[in-house]
């Protein structure tokens, strides 16, 4: 019996996100954005995960007082909507065009970078974290005419699962879930010499031990170890969410890894090198960060 509730509820909540889903695409992608801001950054605060996100801020920025901590979630809150608002367009909220790089809403100072890693012949590694709308990085790569791969979580509803994949396959290159053989899947993307993007910022309990806001938490290697195997260029893609409903997109790198007594790439330091520049770009826009999950444990 317990299990076919749960069928039946996942079954429910495959329809809910759907309707929703067909709702936000009958609006435009700012007014889809501005509803789903207001709703979450008005309700976010009555749910259990905001607790989760004031002991993360209250850890991570011990010196900032009660009203900042709370003014900081909310906006955290109106930034998660925004991205769910902003997820059914994203074919439209790329408008980036190289010949007028500052008209539309997509902005960026990267254009160089993007075309080097572009004409290198080379596969690249690039990581980003959970700021902003952070699904743009993988569009971006694609977008530049890069070879792409990227590493992604699949929700555990397969009605849902199914929406995600389908705005994601034309967008964002090749599609690699995290599953056991995601590595060889990793792997083969880089020997394809393609470019290879995947947030960094979440626990990950097989990860080794880093320093984030000065305390130690679980972070995922595989950056690390990928560029020890394959001696790529690694850079960080970072979302930044600007006035005017725009997006500034920022790439920094390529990074020079720490190496051990061999002259291989160091992972557990590499790791926190990618963990410090993490770090610094949550400092920089702590408002448009995804606190509500469980960072250390």
């Amino acid at each position: 019996m317990p299990r076919q509730l749960a069928l039946y509820a996942d079954r429910i909540l495959g329809r809910i996100v759907k309707g929703v889903f067909h709702l936000l695409r009958r609006a435009n992608p700012d007014r889809s954005s501005d509803i789903c801001g207001a709703i979450t950054r008005r309700i976010g605060p009555w749910l259990p995960a905001h607790r989760i996100g004031r002991a993360n801020l209250r850890a991570a920025f011990p010196d900032k007082d009660a009203v900042w901590i709370e003014a900081t979630l909310r906006d955290s809150w109106e930034n998660l909507g925004r991205v769910v608002g902003e997820y059914v367009h994203m074919a439209r909220i790329w408008d980036y065009d190289p010949a007028h790089p500052n008209a539309g809403r997509i902005v960026t100072d990267s254009a160089d970078m993007f075309g080097l890693l572009k004409d290198d012949g080379k596969p690249a590694l690039c990581f980003s974290a959970h700021l902003a709308n952070w699904e743009l990085p993988a569009i971006a790569a694609a977008a530049h005419g890069l070879p792409s791969a990227v590493v992604y979580r699949m929700p555990n509803n397969k009605a849902v699962a199914r929406e995600i994949t389908r705005i994601r396959a034309p967008l964002m290159g090749r599609l690699i879930r995290t599953r056991n053989q995601a590595a060889l899947e990793m792997a083969a993307a880089l020997e394809r010499g393609e470019h290879l993007g995947m947030l960094v910022d979440q626990h990950f309990s097989r990860g080794v031990d880093v320093t984030f806001f000065g305390r130690t938490c679980k972070a995922n290697p595989s950056i690390a170890r990928l560029a020890r195997r394959f001696d790529c260029p690694v850079v960080g893609v970072l979302v930044i969410r600007e006035p005017n409903r725009r997006f500034r997109i920022a790439a920094e790198g390529p990074f020079d890894l720490p190496r051990d007594a061999a002259g291989d790439i160091d992972v557990k330091a590499a790791t926190q090198l990618v963990t410090d520049v993490v770090e610094r770009w949550v400092r920089e826009n702590p408002g448009q960060y995804l606190w509500f999950h469980r960072r250390w444990r």
